[in-house]
């Protein structure tokens, strides 16, 4: 199957200016040449561009006006010969490319196959490869930097750089251990493996540290926007994506089901969900979507917590308070155009050290002030993607996390004086749970798994 020519769109379903049948094997440029006239395919230099037509063997017409690109390999994305066949954009044009494409003997691609003979190929490791997708689910500008970083390399270098570090150690102990007869071999002492295993274990803690944020940055803040009916819940999701998503009136109880959103605060992916006004109701339709709200709320990141200032603080309103404690929130006054009837002192004790953001939504005013309470809630006001190296896939952190306690599990054979043929054990372990993040370690149903779940024609 690896030596398969494989074959498919590259492009989003739909009309566009084009689309591109991706070709990837050793039969890409001869089965394209077979199909391409005005010109000899197997004849041009590599990464050239040609104009010409697709023929139809079948039916001997022309299928598709075309621009093909031709790239030998070892220097493309697979590092096999790839052609890349642009056509017009629409489904028929290109569906009848493929189709002709096929009937040749070449297979249809699986989803992220490309990308996987890529990894298999040794162009990319399997962290770089898992940061491809990373790149096209990117919701922001930081959240895309820090894929890019991911894809180009520097996770992995700082992966293989503490990799290299454990086995060396490793094999200075069993130096030690099978040769001890040689006095020109430093013996390896309890104080040095802890002065190793220290120093592995401290980047290791940082890059947890730091992961939350890359994961926000990947995956967006889950952010429930809650409060009572008709205190401006909508119109606050309609300022923060600057569209006209929910429905804004004046009739309590309006928003009867959950609406998601996305949207880009100061760098901060936010997947925005405004509920339905969480208060006691004898509507059934109402009803439940008030459950749904309370749902949404034990599953949220971050609460935005809204209430009117042109009313008097309610019964509701202080269960709604209790209902966040524990949680990252943030209260919201809103209506601040209109008469002042909230006790200000009051929501500022129950909100206990929470940030307080006074809005008038309609004015739009006080949405700067919000967004800088988002973002310092989760970077401190910024997110810094220069020279931090950020941790953002869940399968990375839960390996970073496996590998810490392995090696902390040897620090404290350590401190026990335990021989160091059994510390070393742990220090392995350590070695090949940061092998499965660049896929040195990676068992191949793990990678067929992974790659499974990209899309069609990457």
């Amino acid at each position: 199957m690896e030596n398969d020519t494989i074959a498919a769109i590259s492009t989003p379903v739909g009309e566009g200016a084009i689309s591109i049948v991706r070709i990837s094997g050793e039969q890409a440029i001869p089965v394209t040449a077979e199909l391409f006239h005005d010109k000899d395919l197997l004849e041009v230099n590599t990464h050239t561009i040609h104009y010409g037509k697709i023929i139809d063997p079948v039916e001997n017409e022309v299928a598709e006006e075309v621009m093909v690109t031709v790239m030998r390999a070892p220097k493309t994305f697979t590092r096999e010969d790839v052609v890349e066949i642009n056509c017009h954009g629409g489904m028929v044009a290109v569906n009848r490319v493929l189709e002709i494409v096929l009937e040749k003997g070449v297979r249809i691609a699986e989803p992220g196959e490309f990308t996987k003979r890529a990894f298999l190929h040794g162009r990319i490791d399997l962290s770089q490869a898992e940061a491809v997708m990373d790149v096209i689910r990117s919701k922001t500008d930081k959240a895309m930097s820090v894929a890019l970083k991911q894809m180009d390399g520097r996770l992995s270098e700082l992966i293989g750089r503490l990799r290299q570090e454990l086995l060396e150690t490793v094999a200075h102990v069993e130096v030690n251990i099978d040769y001890p007869e040689y006095d020109d071999v430093e013996e390896m002492s309890n104080t040095m493996m802890q002065e190793k295993t220290k120093e592995v274990h401290g980047e290791l803690e940082h890059l947890l540290q730091v992961a939350k944020q890359g994961k926000i940055l990947r995956e967006g803040l889950a952010t429930a926007i809650i409060g009572r009916p008709n205190v401006g819940k909508s119109s606050l999701m309609n300022t923060l994506v600057q569209e006209n998503k929910a429905i804004v009136t004046e009739v309590p109880g309006t928003t009867r089901d959950i609406i998601e959103e996305y949207v880009n605060v100061r760098g901060v992916p936010l997947r925005l969900v405004d509920t339905a006004g969480i208060r006691e109701t004898e509507d059934i339709v109402e009803k439940i979507g008030v459950d749904r709200s309370r749902e949404v709320l034990q599953d949220a990141d971050l609460v935005l917590f809204v209430l009117n200032h042109n009313e008097p603080l309610t019964v509701e309103d202080e269960k709604l308070f209790e209902a966040v404690q524990g949680l990252d929130y943030i209260v919201i006054v809103n209506k601040t155009d209109l008469e002042p009837k909230l006790d200000l002192d009051k929501v500022n004790k129950l909100a206990d050290g929470k940030p307080v953001i006074t809005t008038s939504l309609i004015r739009e005013e006080g949405i700067d002030q919000l967004e800088t309470a988002i973002a310092k809630t989760f970077f401190a006001g910024d997110v810094d993607t220069g020279d931090m190296t950020y941790v953002s896939n869940v399968r990375h952190i839960q390996l970073l996390k496996q590998a810490k306690q392995a090696l902390e599990d040897a620090m404290g054979s350590l401190e026990m004086d335990m021989p160091l043929d059994i510390v070393q054990i742990d220090v392995t372990r350590t070695w090949e749970f940061l092998g499965e993040i660049i896929g040195d370690t990676a068992s191949d149903s793990l990678i067929d798994q992974l790659f499974s779940q990209f899309c069609l024609g990457k």
